[in-house]
C-alpha cells in the first residue's frame, strides 16, 4: 500500500515537471550513503559489538539452562514429587529469565533499538541537512531515497545525488 502511495507521488511529480518545465526530481541512496560513511560505519560497529556481548550473554544463559535440564532429566525419576516440582519451576524461572533478557535487549523498544537511535539518529538529521542544503543550493523539488521501499519507475542516474551528498558529508559543520 505504502509503495502505491509513492508510485503515485512519483507519477503526479514527473507529470507535473513535465507540465511545467521547473519541477527538478533527484534521488539518492541512503543504504549506500550509510555504508560508506566513516561515522555512519564507526556506529554500526558500536552496535554490532553490543549485539555480539548480548547474544554471548543469551547463549551463556541458553547453556546454563539446558545443563540443568539435563541434569533434571536424568534425575527425574529418582526425584521426589516436591524436588521435581522445584527443579521445574526453577527451569521455568530461568526459562522465563532468557526471554526476559531477550525482549528487554532485542526487544521492539529495547536496548537495541534505544541505542540505535541514540547513534544513527544524528547521522540522520546530518544527512537531511546536507540534502536540504543541496536542494537549496542546486533548485531540486524532489529528492527520492530509492534504497528502501520507494519504487521508481525510471531514474536517471544523472540526477542521483549519492556521491555529492558523500562529499558535503566530509565538510558539513567544519
Amino acid at each position: 500500500m505504502r509503495a502505491h502511495r509513492w508510485m503515485a507521488v512519483v507519477l503526479l511529480a514527473l507529470a507535473w515537471s513535465t507540465a511545467s518545465g521547473q519541477t527538478k526530481i533527484a534521488h539518492i541512496n541512503s543504504e549506500t550513503i550509510m555504508q560508506t560513511l566513516p561515522e555512519a560505519i564507526d556506529a554500526q560497529k558500536s552496535l554490532d559489538a553490543l549485539v555480539a556481548q548480548w547474544e554471548a550473554e543469551l547463549t551463556k544463559m541458553q547453556a546454563e539452562w539446558k545443563k540443568r535440564f539435563d541434569e533434571y532429566d536424568k534425575r527425574k525419576l529418582i526425584l521426589t514429587d516436591q524436588a521435581r516440582a522445584e527443579q521445574e519451576k526453577e527451569l521455568r524461572d530461568l526459562d522465563q529469565k532468557i526471554v526476559d533478557y531477550r525482549n528487554r535487549k532485542f526487544g521492539q523498544n529495547g536496548e537495541l533499538f534505544q541505542k540505535q537511535n541514540e547513534v544513527m539518529k544524528p547521522i540522520q538529521n546530518k544527512i537531511f541537512k546536507v540534502l536540504e542544503e543541496i536542494a537549496l543550493d542546486d533548485g531540486y523539488d524532489y529528492i527520492f531515497d530509492r534504497s528502501g521501499e520507494v519504487l521508481l519507475l525510471y531514474a536517471n542516474e544523472k540526477n542521483d545525488l549519492t556521491q555529492k551528498v558523500l562529499m558535503r558529508m566530509q565538510t558539513f559543520g567544519k
